[in-house]
């Protein structure tokens, strides 16, 4: 099997695997690990997960297939780690990844470095995560996880760790404005994936170009003005 097959795959399962980790996230340490959480609507758009996933040609395991696999250790769940979201509602995600080359794969010791480098924290999860400055406890602005499964990086056996690509997601809202937080995202991935000499891709698997840049631009900017809280003083008419 081919590398850019191998690829294609493990892009494929992160997909899935997003939407089952974004769940987990938004859990609160007193809910029960074997409950779904309740969701609002998915807005549409390019960002946009869909609720669950079916087998693909590749053989791709069902979404709640993925969902049992997601990292739930118990020394996870038993800490409030850094990157935890305060909470479990969410309307929209936005992805990019950043995918070695035709024929290398990124190596753990050198994403530990890269995402240190890019002002990411080890936390929650497992998985690394920007973070407010100054206010940690407000959650992600976004997070980046393995696209392979489980997820997770295991930093017990970081130096062995080959991985085809990393995923770098955002969920909406965010504890900064929508346009902020992709603003924050979009050159971490970039410094990612010059560190690791790698390529960022969008949420279809192609180059990142500056016309898809500014068009993820644009609609998270009428995302934040359809979500700006109104004017002091000043009420809906309706």
């Amino acid at each position: 099997m081919s590398d850019m097959t191998l690829l294609r795959i493990g892009i494929a399962l992160a997909m899935s695997l997003l939407l089952g980790a974004i769940i987990f996230f938004g859990r609160s340490r007193k809910d029960g690990q074997g409950r779904r959480v309740p969701r609002s609507e998915p807005a549409s758009g390019p960002g946009r997960m869909e609720p669950s996933a079916s087998p693909d040609d590749d053989g791709m395991q069902a979404d709640s297939d993925i969902r049992d696999t997601l990292p739930s250790s118990p020394q996870a769940r038993a800490r409030p780690a850094l990157g935890m979201r305060p909470s479990d509602k969410f309307d929209r995600i936005v992805t990019l990844y950043v995918a070695a080359k035709e024929g290398s794969r990124l190596r753990g010791p050198d994403i530990v470095v890269a995402a240190e480098k890019a002002g990411l924290t080890f936390g929650y999860m497992d998985v690394f995560h920007r973070l407010v400055d100054g206010r940690p406890e407000a959650g992600p602005i976004f997070s980046v996880a393995n696209i392979v499964r489980p997820g997770s990086f295991d930093m017990a056996t970081i130096a062995e760790l080959e991985t085809p690509a990393l995923a770098f997601f955002l969920t909406l809202p965010a504890p900064v404005p929508a346009l902020d937080a992709w603003d924050t995202m979009g050159p971490a991935a970039q410094r990612m994936a010059d560190l690791l000499d790698g390529v960022v891709l969008d949420e279809e698997r192609s180059a990142l170009g500056r016309q898809r840049i500014q068009h993820i631009r644009e609609e998270l900017r009428g995302y934040d003005r359809q979500n700006a809280a109104p004017p002091l003083g000043k009420t809906s008419r309706w």
